[in-house]
């Protein structure tokens, strides 16, 4: 086993996490290491390493993310513990994890909230709100079960460790190892751990609204269906909704007659939705081409059946469609002879003239940007 503690400034406590770490390893009968990835001290955290006999690997890049990949790169354990080195985590306690690890699991978190969590170890602003809310989040974007997302202390095999390996340099990279482990269908699990408080004096790493906004931010980009897709869906179908509502004829509402304005904004929604379901789609197939996200049978039959001649028909359709309503609105104007037409009767079919060429041309685009996407290394698409 290898015990990975990232370290910045850790003097105060990064010796009593060792000295628990390797007393770990004699009372369990396991050959193991500790592993220092320091991040730029200059308290004398390497120096107090390197009188305990373990190694030191020095990240010039900082971040928190920089310098666990490089201390989890360096370690040679078949099974990795990761842990922050400011004595909050009990190293002296790696049993469970170390028991889940052999029974199978390829990561196994550690839970504060069903562990326990001493006194002053955790804001209550960061305990009672933003750690639930943005663990529940991520359970609903994600489909995972673990109870703590935000939980520093875990295990994982080397043998895993590939297909979840996160890339973010920051705060990020523990988010992304989770959710990476859960897309990919690694076997995940959760053991109970203790939570204490840092050592007095020390000036906390976390920064609650800057990485509060960064996990939120990760949780969207990282999922194309919350960020793009169910918002575009419901912009979609309400669109359209109100819009065929409207089309033959104003209607009433509480005293209130909404018409072709409100008909104007139901083509609006249906078109930004529109081009949302798009962004859905190309940023769906650059996850899974750059391999951030596992591949999707059913994402991958979708793409062969919406071929690239299949979706440039269709906006073809559409553009032709657009076109027969224009014309038909032009034809009325005609028997007017070019005069001065009833907006609230000539726009009931301007407006879906101009959604379905917009429309059109968005889906004619799409298409190819979505076959260039998908176009393979031999040139096929």
């Amino acid at each position: 086993m290898s015990v990975v503690m990232p370290c910045l400034n850790e003097s105060r406590t990064l010796g009593i996490c060792i000295q628990k770490a390797l007393g770990f390893f004699t009372e369990a009968g396991v050959v193991g290491e500790v592993v220092v990835a320091d991040n730029g001290s200059t308290d004398g955290s390497i120096q107090i390493a390197e009188g305990l006999g373990v190694r030191v690997v020095n990240v010039s890049q900082r971040g928190y993310g920089s310098a666990l990949s490089a201390g989890i790169d360096a370690a040679r354990g078949r099974y990795i513990i990761m842990g922050d080195a400011d004595d909050s985590y009990d190293f002296s306690a790696l049993g469970p994890f170390l028991e889940r690890l052999r029974a199978g699991n390829e990561l196994v978190m550690g839970n504060r909230f069903t562990g326990g969590i001493s006194d002053g170890a955790m804001p209550a602003l960061h305990r009672y709100v933003g750690n639930p809310l943005l663990t529940g989040i991520g359970r609903l974007f994600f489909k995972s079960d673990c109870g703590d997302f935000y939980c520093g202390l875990r295990g994982f095999s080397r043998e895993a460790y590939p297909r979840m390996r996160p890339r973010g340099r920051g705060m990020e990279f523990a988010l992304e190892m989770l959710v990476r482990a859960t897309m990919f269908g690694l076997r995940v699990s959760e053991v109970p751990t203790t939570l204490s408080p840092d050592a007095p004096g020390r000036a906390p790493h976390l920064r609650t609204w800057r990485d509060g906004w960064r996990s939120l931010r990760f949780f969207m980009l990282f999922s194309p269906r919350w960020l793009f897709w169910y918002p575009g869906l419901a912009l979609v179908c309400v669109g359209a909704l109100v819009g065929l509502w409207l089309l033959p004829g104003p209607r009433e509402v509480g005293g209130v007659t909404l018409d072709v304005h409100t008909l104007m904004f139901a083509g609006t929604a249906v078109t930004l939705g529109y081009q949302s379901l798009i962004f859905a789609a190309c940023a769906k197939v650059l996850a899974i081409n750059t391999g951030l996200h596992p591949p999707s049978r059913r994402f991958e039959l979708l793409r062969r059946r919406a071929a690239l001649e299949v979706v440039l028909g269709i906006g073809v359709v559409m553009i032709f469609l657009g076109v027969v309503v224009a014309g038909l609105a032009v034809g009325g104007w005609s028997a007017q002879r070019f005069g001065e037409l009833d907006p609230f009767h000539t726009m009931r079919m301007v407006i879906p003239s101009a959604v379905l060429l917009t429309l059109g041309v968005q889906t004619v685009f799409a298409g190819c940007f979505l076959g260039l996407l998908g176009m393979r290394g031999d040139g096929d698409l």
